[in-house]
């Protein structure tokens, strides 16, 4: 066992209370152009994508910093970030009651940084200037893309009972996840003392540990024999800024910045993380994310947590109609209509249509951002158009349907020939890993079959 604090509660309530927090800055990176999540991103930024049915990805860490006191955020993002502003704007008010606030700085041209963010730690370094003038201690910096509920108190009380200068929030991992992630070692003490960002082949065996020294039990300790980063760090203000100016040619966190540290002796430190914690940054992760909220009885994770909520916008819509419709294990959001339709294993969101003698299984449907009336509806249909949502008689199994799409009648969606990737954007789809993905504002005709 080993001589470090590993075991921690969630304890919400006290750190709200606690000015210590007042003095952590918040900075979240909202990634890049999202490629690993296209078509999702084609015309939004990544922490903008639809989560859950009424959330969005960017929800969950502002969220963790609201419930843990930390109240200075700054979301840090260059693509398509349109939608991600406006979710922002109409969500996270907070100087009405408090000095914190919700900010999201796109990246921009001046003249001693002529180009775009090349990374997670040049989009932090461009925007220095900004960060420097806060009387802060601590630089706490988050990933945009993960699904996960921290108190983000413990982990900062961890990085300043340890002194370190740097502290890294970190997971054990199978060997077959293992590569997509920052590995490292540490002695008894959490001390980090080697780091390698996603190592391959001999590389990789090296950074294997016996991870009884987290606390684990044997049996799972030989299961998850590597330590991962999670991409989220605690970093002493005067720490990043020096590492971060001294070497202007480290753009990555990961790759640059973290083993240029370690190789200056500076203070690492490991935070065990033992919450349910899933990287969502690949179309596959995401929809296995989303579907796993419906499993019974207990989901890996949960929004109903009256201590440490997820926000997310007030909509103020109406409750769902459900017309004799039949719904086994899935979630329903706001102001869905459905008519005389089986649903199962599914995830529906905002507005979601769908009319009647559809099935939907194992799907994500997305929803709709307006309604359409009743008239405007019958008119479409009069003149051979869709309507948005679920036109009647289709069946859709195994598919991520974006906002807006307009599914006509008759439809199949299954990937019957099981294809495991394909453009079809002009036919307003894509296959990604076996799942289809009809993009945002599709119009998908009658009896077409995918």
């Amino acid at each position: 066992m080993s001589d470090w604090p590993l075991d921690h509660k969630l304890g919400y309530e006290s750190h709200l209370e606690n000015s210590f927090m007042k003095r952590v800055l918040g900075i979240i990176l909202g990634g890049g152009a999202g490629t690993r999540l296209y078509p999702l991103t084609k015309l939004r930024a990544k922490p903008a994508v639809p989560l859950a049915g009424k959330y969005r990805l960017i929800d969950i860490p502002i969220s963790n910093c609201i419930n843990s006191g930390v109240l200075k955020i700054y979301v840090l993002t260059q693509f398509n970030s349109a939608s991600l502003n406006r979710h922002i704007s109409r969500t996270y008010n907070l100087s009405g009651f408090t000095d914190g606030f919700v900010e999201v700085l796109a990246a921009q041209q001046t003249k001693e940084n002529p180009d775009w963010f090349q990374g997670t730690a040049d989009a932090v370094r461009q925007y220095l200037w900004l960060f420097e003038e806060w009387d802060i201690d601590e630089y706490l910096i988050l990933s945009g893309d993960h699904l996960y509920r921290m108190d983000y108190g413990l982990f900062v009380q961890h990085h300043r009972e340890t002194n370190a200068d740097i502290t890294i929030s970190v997971v054990p991992v199978e060997e077959e996840k293992a590569s997509a992630f920052g590995l490292m070692k540490i002695d008894h003490t959490g001390r980090i003392i080697s780091f390698s960002e996603k190592p391959q082949g001999e590389a990789l065996k090296q950074m294997a540990v016996d991870t009884t020294i987290l606390g684990l039990e044997p049996e799972e300790a030989k299961k998850k024999p590597y330590i991962a980063s999670m991409g989220i760090y605690v970093f002493k203000k005067r720490v990043l800024e020096k590492l971060l100016k001294e070497n202007p040619q480290h753009t990555d966190f990961g790759k640059e910045v973290i083993p240029e540290a370690a190789a200056q002796n500076y203070r690492l430190q490991a935070y065990l993380f033992k919450g349910y914690w899933e990287d969502i940054g690949t179309i596959k992760a995401f929809y296995e994310a989303n579907l796993a909220l419906t499993k019974q009885p207990q989901p890996p994770f949960s929004f109903y947590d009256e201590k440490a909520p997820i926000y997310t916008r007030s909509r103020y819509l109406p409750p769902s109609k459900l017309l004799n419709a039949t719904i086994t294990e899935s979630i329903i959001s706001d102001g869905c209509i459905l008519k005389e339709c089986r649903i199962h294993h599914s995830v529906l969101g905002v507005r979601t249509r769908i009319e009647h003698g559809c099935v939907i299984e194992d799907s994500l449907i997305m929803g709709a951002d307006y309604y359409e009336s009743a008239e405007e509806r019958q008119k479409r249909l009069e003149s051979g158009g869709i309507p948005v949502g679920i036109g009647a008689n289709s069946t859709i199994r195994r598919a991520i349907i974006d906002k807006n799409a307009r599914i006509g009648q008759n439809v199949i969606i299954t990937n019957k020939e099981r294809v495991e990737e394909s453009n079809r954007e002009d036919e307003g789809f894509y296959i990604r890993n076996g799942i289809v993905v009809v993009i945002k504002n599709a119009v998908i005709p009658d009896n077409t079959v995918i």
